[in-house]
């Protein structure tokens, strides 16, 4: 999901039906990332900006 090695599954106290429960329906950091920068105006973001034009074409 691109969390760091042990983000929940090296916490000793939490099993496993906890860990699952725990990272639910977690959103994964790159895909959140990369909808933030699609929803900022492209004067907060220009090197995505120019990305997005890139793709678009």
């Amino acid at each position: 999901m691109g969390l760091p090695a042990g983000w929940v599954t090296a916490v000793p106290s939490i099993g496993r039906n906890g860990q699952l429960r725990l990272i639910g329906n977690g959103v994964v950091p790159q895909q959140a990332t990369a909808a933030l920068l699609d929803l900022l105006p492209e004067r907060l973001a220009p090197a995505h900006a120019q990305h997005r034009e890139e793709r678009a074409s």
